[in-house]
């Protein structure tokens, strides 16, 4: 009896040194991580969930009495034209770069001729240009040298009817296509740079001309930064502001992207309507979640490469 008592302690004093200090700090480190990166967003949704007087207190759930759904379809109203806005603008937009940036990076990084450099050089120089350095020009050009709004045609043929609306969706599209080539091109050139030379020669001696060794033979390859690519450019443009700004100028335009109507939700003389807002914020960032989880695996496996 007396030895059965004193082998518990002993086994319980031989488990404590297998505890690993080490990795308790570090699980207690991810969940402080976890902590500080969640709680933005449970606060935004409980508040989200609330009537308008009860947003003092975001920490707390809502109750029976303050629990409302109206946030949501109120904001959705609010931004239905900014959705349709967006996604006229940025799934053109994202696509384009794909192509080009693909394209451009297969040519100057499996394609051999000579002074590929200053090219190359001139991609990543439009890398650093910064937004702030190019609005008025870029406000100038669009305004007085090619003004879209006014419509578009080429030969008689109307490429572009005038419009006010879809004109400065064109613009900003087109904005957005030439401001992100470079780093699509900086993306996949990286990428380009890991395929082997020895498969690229064997097809160029089995006859394969430039355009068939991109189409059957890089670019299926490229599937994995192609996801990160798609995602990246996508989520850029859906949140960028201030070139919206500038093309667009007002949340009241009928061409007003998501962003720029969400930067005047819940806001008026009485205050700011915080529960709305967050609500408002929630929906904006829907179609980029979605985007996400759609490409994950690709994006996973391309930021590995």
């Amino acid at each position: 009896m007396s030895q059965a008592t004193t082998s518990e302690p002993d086994g319980v004093a031989r488990l404590l040194p297998e505890i690993s200090y080490r990795r308790l700090g570090l699980y207690f480190l991810i969940l402080a991580f976890v902590a500080f990166f969640v709680s933005p967003i449970y606060t935004g949704l409980v508040t989200s969930l609330k009537a308008g007087g009860a947003a003092t207190t975001p920490f707390l759930p809502p109750t029976l009495d303050n629990f409302t759904l109206a946030n949501w379809g109120q904001a959705f109203d609010q931004l239905s034209r900014g959705f349709v806005n967006s996604f006229a603008m940025a799934i053109p937009a994202t696509l384009l770069d794909v192509i080009l940036g693909s394209t451009a990076a297969y040519g100057l990084t499996l394609v051999d001729w000579r002074r590929q450099m200053p090219v190359v050089l001139l991609f990543v120089f439009g890398i650093f240009l910064p937004y702030q350095a190019i609005l008025v020009p870029l406000s100038d050009f669009w305004t007085n040298m090619l003004p879209l709004t006014e419509g578009l045609i080429i030969e008689g043929i109307t490429i572009l009817p005038a419009s006010d609306r879809w004109g400065s969706l064109a613009e900003l599209t087109i904005t957005h296509v030439a401001y992100g080539i470079p780093i699509c091109f900086l993306l996949f050139r990286s990428y380009y740079k890991t395929i082997s030379k020895e498969l690229v020669e064997a097809a160029k001696v089995d006859g394969a001309s430039i355009t068939k060794i991109y189409t059957r033979i890089v670019l299926p390859l490229s599937k994995p930064m192609i996801g990160v690519v798609l995602i990246y450019q996508f989520t850029q443009i859906w949140n960028e502001f201030l070139f919206s700004l500038t093309l667009i100028g007002s949340s009241s335009d009928q061409a007003a992207t998501i962003t720029l109507i969400l930067s005047g939700i819940g806001a008026d003389l009485s205050g700011v309507n915080f529960p709305l807002r967050m609500a408002a914020a929630f929906l904006a960032a829907l179609p980029t979640i979605v985007i996400y989880v759609l490409f994950a695996e690709q994006f996973a496996e391309g930021i590995a490469t």
